[in-house]
């Protein structure tokens, strides 16, 4: 698939590249106009490093980080990232000094939950969300909104690929964003201009892959 309609972008600050594919596509929120592959970059330790460095840029120094959530299966990039916030002098209110890097759960409601073994590394914790991409707002918005009702304290949400720049206010930081793929597009699936002109869906995509139709 890698060499199949698809092309590679870059941005400052990272040599790492986004794989990107135009078409019709539908994810559980919305319509969009292309399918960002970041399988390489999520599971690649050369470039889940390097999407990690540039992440770090992005905060100032004095932001106080003590656990990492971890969406869309960004694990290998939260390791690191936590990994480069800690040689970068960034505080720490942990005991160890080290950072907490967890996921959460999703219950049989699709609501984000954390087990009580977890709880200890979100309350009174100050928490940093990490997205692979952030389109519409409503997956980290949930992802908000557990954090907050289990009494983190939320310092920001970064991401791979934002196509908005904040989410209640909440700014979202990112590695790529529409500077760098500024036709990129989403929308509701009840008036997306790609179904109203004839143009069949491409594929399935969520944050695990890609189904073609």
């Amino acid at each position: 698939m890698e060499n199949s309609g698809y092309k590679k972008i870059y941005t400052a600050g990272t040599d790492a590249a986004l794989k990107i594919r135009q078409g019709h596509f539908a994810t559980n929120h919305a319509h969009i106009n292309y399918y960002l592959d970041m399988t390489t970059l999520k599971s690649r330790t050369s470039e889940a490093q390097e999407i990690a460095r540039a992440l770090v840029g992005l905060y100032l120094y004095d932001t106080v980080i003590d656990t990492i959530v971890c969406m869309e299966g960004t694990e290998v990039i939260g390791a690191f990232l936590s990994e480069e916030l800690s040689r970068g002098g960034f505080l720490s209110t942990n005991a160890h000094k080290t950072i907490y890097v967890v996921s959460p759960e999703f219950n049989n409601n699709s609501q984000i939950i954390f087990r009580d073994n977890i709880l200890p590394m979100i309350q009174d914790k100050h928490v940093m969300i990490l997205m692979a991409s952030v389109t519409t707002g409503l997956t980290v918005n949930k992802a908000i909104e557990c954090v907050q009702y289990y009494r983190g304290i939320l310092q920001g949400v970064s991401a791979i690929f934002s196509a908005i720049d904040s989410v209640d206010n909440i700014m979202v930081r990112s590695v790529f964003g529409k500077k760098d793929l500024p036709d990129y597009e989403f929308y509701d699936y009840r008036s997306c201009p790609l179904c109203k002109s004839g143009k069949r869906l491409d594929a399935l995509v969520n944050s695990f892959g890609y189904s073609p139709l």
